[in-house]
């Protein structure tokens, strides 16, 4: 994309802006700008901005020293004698004008200058389209065609008026903002606020001042989703033989160099207050241009207060009797309530529920959303697999029937639709900035969210700069954990399940590799044996293999001996990720058609069939690490009616993976015997 870049004298003050809609600037700047001079030939966007940059410190700098000359000479009554080469002075004769055509030259651009003959007239159409359109992009962050779609699903403005120019004349009232998708490093991730903003501010000067010092190019990096895994091609937008766009969020569409991204203003308002909307444009025309709109100050009521412990008794039964929530549940819940309403007794801006597997963390986020969304704020929950999403729609839904409901992942019907409640992939996350009151991340431990600094950027900057942030996991981080530990991180433990029974401990059985079986084509006893039991109990047979290529081998071993576990062979089947069919095995799998299911990591997590045992074979892989095997076992013993499942672990040897595990397990229901969470035998 090719855009216009021009230079403002407005008294004494300089600007240099680019224009994506070169008619939209004409119009505003008329009986507001003293002159304004254009480069006659457009430039690249990504270059556009980056002269920009540099000739704004540049006259920033200038107004800088001549404000100290001023001060200087007027100690020694000579302050008309400063006059001749200070701002006013190079205003006057042109040279503020020259060296926006000098910077162009510099380069490699022809650098022609022309002065511009201003458009009389307002557009109150125009007007009103930019008011929308600031409405619309408040709280995202879009490309150029998804802003434009954004657009299109709700038309802006009066029939006539180009989605670029209302985004245009947003940008100009500092309703939203335009920049490259693809910018220099200091300025492609957003500052935080207070003192760490400040330090981070003061860093990202420092090291351009000193890539600039030493003739290096500043580090590009993608800003919608901060990766600087780049890659340069011929581009046909802007002519270049090397644009550089971003590998990272290639799935979301094209970032590049010369591609525009709109950041929306921060929703303003929060939980407990009444706007939930970016600053009207009527109300931005009297700011100073190009100003950001400004978040007022929000005042929380505490509408959880457990500074007692009847008040406190009094919360836990509320959310038992509106939520049907267990003990366990209603205090975790309970205390992360006591997190939203009242975050100055908080620390920090997170907070963990740890939870087991099968804890019903979907419940107790109920309360939560209830809470922000009573108080006129709006909530996300994101996880990090689409069939996650589809499954919580429902229920969700369900439980806030009147609320407006956006549920986004890919190829979703409700893309742009606007929601008091969204629930999203992980991934869907990069197209929002400053919206949400309350950031729910589920199974932060889970591919693709784990580990992935472009997810966890995303959900960093979706947040208002004042909201929360909740994250849920049977298997936190261990970077995670060692905060809790130090006190760093709030968090609410719950030990026990919803039924309240204690969660099966795995057995170890001694078993040669899946290698060494496949390769026998035989299945040992020790293993046949147990699952066996398990099929005369009427369990449903997880039976976890490493890796893809072990599933449909080992189907075969199976079935070969099927009659010999009371089993028919068309109910022994395998599945992956790989598998087209996965959903339609999982289907029937849960409803008994197939009874002993061979599987991967794929279904560790995510999916509930009542009685079922679960066997990990070659438990001592590296693949397997702890929190993989909790998740496997945790797939035993989840529903009330069987609530003793049996998990076994079968390799040669015993690893630190597979003990620790254990450990978790134990301590786990350690924890939930000691504070009366279990049922009474």
């Amino acid at each position: 994309m090719r855009v216009v870049v021009y230079a403002v004298r407005l008294n004494s003050e300089r600007k240099v802006i680019f224009s994506i809609d070169w008619e939209t600037d004409r119009q505003y700047w008329s009986g507001r700008a003293d002159e304004v001079v254009r480069l006659r030939e457009g430039l690249p966007l990504g270059e556009a901005e980056q002269l920009c940059r540099l000739l704004k410190a540049e006259w920033e700098g200038a107004a800088k020293a001549d404000r100290h000359a001023e001060r200087t000479t007027g100690l020694h009554g000579g302050k008309e004698a400063s006059a001749k080469g200070s701002v006013e002075g190079r205003d006057r004769d042109g040279s503020w004008a020259d060296r926006l055509g000098n910077a162009a030259r510099s380069a490699g651009y022809s650098g022609e200058i022309e002065r511009v003959a201003l458009k009389e007239g307002a557009d109150s159409r125009l007007n009103e389209a930019a008011e929308l359109a600031a409405e619309r992009m408040a709280g995202r962050s879009l490309l150029r065609e998804e802003a434009q779609q954004l657009l299109d699903a709700a038309p802006v403005g009066s029939a006539g008026v180009k989605p670029l120019a209302a985004l245009q004349l947003a940008a100009l009232l500092g309703a939203v903002q335009l920049t490259a998708a693809v910018a220099p490093d200091d300025v492609a991730a957003p500052a935080a606020a207070g003192l760490p903003g400040w330090a981070e501010r003061a860093l990202r000067r420092a090291r351009l001042l000193w890539g600039r010092g030493r003739r290096r190019a500043p580090e590009l990096r993608c800003r919608r989703c901060s990766s600087a895994r780049l890659r340069r091609t011929e581009c046909a937008a802007c002519g270049r033989q090397a644009c550089a766009y971003c590998e990272a969020c290639l799935t979301m569409g094209r970032s590049r160099e010369c591609e525009l991204l709109i950041i929306g203003a921060p929703i303003s308002g929060s939980a407990g207050t009444e706007s939930t909307s970016p600053m009207p444009i009527s109300a931005a025309k009297s700011t100073s241009h190009g100003a950001a709109t400004s978040t007022p100050e929000i005042a929380v009521k505490p509408a959880v207060n457990s500074k007692s412990a009847a008040e406190a008794g009094e919360v836990r039964r509320y959310l038992a009797q509106r939520w049907g929530l267990s003990p366990a549940q209603s205090d975790a819940a309970a205390e992360a309530l006591a997190f939203l309403e009242d975050p100055s007794a908080s620390r920090g801006r997170s907070f963990l529920l740890w939870a087991v597997t099968g804890a019903g963390k979907t419940e107790m986020i109920f309360p939560l959303l209830d809470s922000v969304l009573e108080r006129g704020g709006r909530a996300l929950v994101a996880t990090p697999r689409r069939d996650v999403v589809l499954e919580l729609a429902p229920r969700l839904a369900k439980a806030f029937p009147d609320r407006r409901f956006a549920v986004l992942y890919g190829g979703s019907p409700d893309r742009w639709r606007e929601g008091e409640l969204t629930l999203a992939t992980t991934h869907q996350l990069l197209r929002f900035q400053g919206a949400f009151d309350l950031v729910l991340i589920d199974e932060l431990d889970a591919f693709p969210y784990h580990n992935d600094p472009m997810l966890h950027y995303a959900a960093g900057k979706c947040g208002k700069p004042e909201g929360r942030t909740v994250y849920l996991s049977a298997t936190p981080p261990v970077a995670m954990q060692r905060d809790v530990s130090r006190g760093k991180l709030s968090y609410a433990r719950v030990p026990v399940r919803y039924h309240r029974y204690p969660l099966p401990v795995p057995g170890r059985l001694k078993l040669p590799s899946i290698r060494f079986m496949l390769g026998k084509q035989t299945i040992p006893n020790k293993l046949l044996s147990p699952i066996r039991r398990s099929v005369a109990r009427g369990a449903q047979v997880f039976l976890f293999v490493p890796y893809v290529k072990q599933v449909e081998p080992m189907v075969r071993l199976l079935r070969q001996g099927a009659k010999s576990l009371g089993l028919t062979a068309s109910a022994i089947s395998g599945t992956s990720s790989q598998d087209e069919e996965r959903g339609d095995k999982v289907v029937a799998f849960r409803d008994s058609s197939v009874q002993l299911l061979v599987t991967t990591t794929i279904l560790e997590r995510g999916v509930t069939i009542p009685r079922s045992d679960v066997f990990v074979i070659d438990a001592h892989n590296s693949l397997f690490d702890a929190s993989s095997l909790v998740q496997m076992a945790g797939r035993a013993g989840r529903s009330g009616d069987d609530p003793f499942g049996f998990v076994y672990y079968g390799a040669p040897e015993w690893t630190s993976s597979q003990r620790s595990s254990v450990r978790q397990i134990q301590k786990m229901n350690t924890a939930a015997k000691r504070r009366g969470y279990l049922k009474e035998k």
